[in-house]
């Protein structure tokens, strides 16, 4: 464990190419603690516990720090965040709640720099906390770091991140992509990259800037009691200081500080990854102190984790209900954002070529709108000689030979209606909650009725029997009866949900709303001219296209036909009693209700309103219940007026009981 967490720190500290995210060497970290806090006898001299960062490069001359720069302990949660406050508060007998400094934390590196008589004499790396590497030149370069600051001061020391803005490290990445060069993984990694040169005109070239948040005078000259002050002293002599630092009286404060930018850093210029929470008071920092590796009065609040490591195991192939194979990563299980992650879509075969990934990499994945995991790059590729994966020629599920289509990267199995992979998949969908809603048919059902040949259509399913269950694994007589009975229960569905289940290529949930607003009834659909589809707004000619050749496809025809003398009939929209009190208006709902969240969308649509997943400048409101999430959050953050279901009801004239 020593050993491992020894070449994680100096991926991280000494070769600005870390492996593993910030929250799984965090994890490593505190395992290591525990360990040797139980087996104290096997505790290594070498151990990274007793240590603050790496050791220092050997191309430069080596500095000893006056002080030694400590590293900070990490707190992931706001209940560690009020354990670690109620701690202090008991350990030091506070009397009142003591006022707390929170700064965003930046994602660079860190770094020292001394003044002597007001000028600027050297600058250094933070190195192990106790010894670092002499950068002064290359810091020299940074506009951000002033030459002499006006105050007459015979000794101060000043401590900040230096980071490299975002549009530069794109710019960056994209010249190195133009000249065959390495390409950095984030902004931090290219930022220390870049301070690690020895040649400082290409750190000048690389336009870093730099936030101070520490400073420290050797004499009595100035008097400063507390971290604010301190930062103003700092801002009032040159340098940058984060604007974002804010005073907090408690840590409920602080909490919500943390909250606030958890949504807003995606709107900042740099790389944050959490908060520093410290203790505005210098005379309590003294009487708290420090532990070997980091102060009592200070801790980092780091941001759910957006990025992390693991291990490709495979590559696999699907295929979808539209033709389109997608290659997926198999993955060594992670959890990130709230779940734990398995599989990762790799997209196609195109994006399997520029990450140049391989089973058995180390990559980096997220959870696109934090839901659908999503391979962002290889950090380490297998040292195991694999073969290159490669497209497949044929479809995996029916052996057809794949072919492309004209504008797109996917590849497709033309075998539409042959391909047990695609019925599977068109089945499942028709029988999902925003389509026919059809509970407990899931893909494992599917499988096995597709399998025994019992469906190969949407139509198949309302011409099953209790006994056509009963044949199927795990399947005893009450669950056959439940699954036939709500099956048949899905035949007077909603224009809309019934056209969303018919797959149209393009038409999702909200296009079908939209359509079934349009022409309140199938058949209207159905005989639609293309001008009719065409002057709906938001409905563009792809669409259009889209829905005339489905509705022009002899196969999906017979289908309908064969559906429509099985009893499957969509309700007919009655617009007649529909509202506009909420026209113009877009909502966005989260948290736990009264009723489901489908019967509130559907109040507002029914009402003229729209109702949008996810927060935005153009959100007029967002109703929200019990336990909201971070849609709650990002609502506060953007100004967007939140109301609950009272308020909602109260616009539209309903009287609350």
């Amino acid at each position: 464990m020593t050993d491992l967490v020894n070449k994680y720190a100096k991926e991280y500290y000494e070769q600005d190419s870390p492996t593993v995210s910030d929250i799984e060497y965090d994890r490593l970290f505190k395992e290591l603690l525990a360990l040797e806090a139980q087996y104290p006898l096997f505790k290594r001299p070498d151990s990274p516990t007793l240590r603050v960062g790496g050791s220092t490069e050997k191309r430069f001359s080596q500095h000893k720090h006056k002080t030694k720069l400590y590293s900070l302990d990490n707190t992931y949660s706001y209940d560690d965040l009020k354990l670690w406050y109620e701690r202090l508060q008991k350990n030091f007998a506070l009397d009142k709640e003591p006022e707390l400094v929170c700064e965003l934390k930046i994602d660079g590196l860190a770094i020292s720099l001394n003044y002597e008589n007001s000028h600027f004499l050297l600058g250094a790396t933070r190195g192990d906390g106790v010894v670092g590497e002499n950068i002064t030149n290359n810091l020299k370069t940074i506009k951000a770091i002033p030459y002499s600051i006006p105050s007459m001061v015979q000794s101060l020391e000043v401590r900040g991140e230096v980071y490299m803005p975002n549009d530069v490290f794109e710019s960056l990445n994209e010249e190195q992509k133009k000249n065959n060069a390495k390409v950095f993984a984030n902004p931090r990694n290219a930022a220390a990259g870049s301070l690690r040169q020895l040649d400082p005109e290409i750190t000048r070239s690389r336009n870093l800037s730099m936030f101070a948040y520490y400073g420290r005078i050797d004499s009595d000259e100035i008097k400063i009691t507390s971290h604010s002050q301190m930062l103003e002293f700092l801002k009032s002599q040159g340098f940058n200081i984060n604007p974002n630092y804010k005073v907090c009286k408690n840590v409920d404060d602080a909490i919500e500080y943390c909250k606030y930018w958890d949504v807003q850093r995606k709107s900042l210029g740099y790389a944050t990854d959490g908060v520093v929470v410290k203790v505005n008071d210098f005379y309590l920092q003294s009487e708290m102190g420090f532990t070997a590796r980091a102060p009592r009065w200070a801790t980092a609040y780091k941001f759910p984790p957006e990025e992390i490591s693991t291990i490709v195991e495979d590559i696999v192939v699907n295929v979808g209900r539209s033709g389109a194979v997608t290659p997926v990563a198999v993955l060594q299980p992670v959890y990130v954002s709230g779940s734990t992650v398995q599989r990762a879509t790799l997209h196609n075969f195109d994006e399997i070529k520029r990450l140049n990934i391989n089973i058995g990499d180390r990559v980096l994945i997220k959870k696109a709108a934090e839901i659908i995991p999503k391979v962002i790059c290889v950090t380490e590729h297998n040292s195991d000689k694999v073969s290159a994966f490669s497209a497949p020629e044929f479809c995996p599920s029916c052996n057809t030979r794949l072919v492309p289509v004209e504008g797109e990267v996917n590849l497709y199995c033309p075998n539409t209606y042959g391909c047990p992979e695609q019925i599977k998949a068109r089945i499942e969908y028709w029988a999902s909650k925003d389509c026919m809603d059809i509970d407990g048919i899931g893909g494992n059902i599917v499988s096995q009725l597709v399998d025994k040949g019992l469906v190969t259509t949407p139509a198949d399913l309302y011409k099953l029997s209790t006994d056509d269950f009963l044949k199927l694994d795990l399947i005893a007589e009450k669950s056959a009866q439940t699954l036939y009975s709500v099956i048949q229960k899905s035949k007077n569905v909603t224009l809309a949900r019934f056209i969303n289940s018919l797959g149209i290529r393009h038409v999702g949930k909200e296009m079908s709303e939209l359509l079934a607003k349009r022409f309140l009834t199938f058949d209207g659909l159905k005989n639609a001219a293309y001008n009719d589809i065409l002057s709906i707004d938001g409905i563009g000619s792809k669409i259009a296209d889209s829905v005339l050749d489905f509705f022009s496809n002899s196969y999906n025809n017979n289908i309908l036909d064969e559906l429509k003398n099985l009893g499957v009939i969509p309700e007919v929209v009655d617009n007649s009693n529909m509202s506009q009190l909420l026209q113009g208006l877009t909502f966005v709902i989260t948290g736990t209700l009264t009723n489901t969240r489908d019967y509130y969308s559907d109040l507002i649509k029914n009402n003229g309103g729209k109702v949008s997943g996810s927060v935005s400048k153009k959100t007029s409101y967002v109703l929200a219940g019990d336990n909201p999430g971070s849609k709650f959050d990002k609502a506060i953050a953007l100004g967007v007026k939140i109301i609950n279901e009272d308020d909602l009801n109260q616009m539209i004239g309903v009287k609350n009981e």
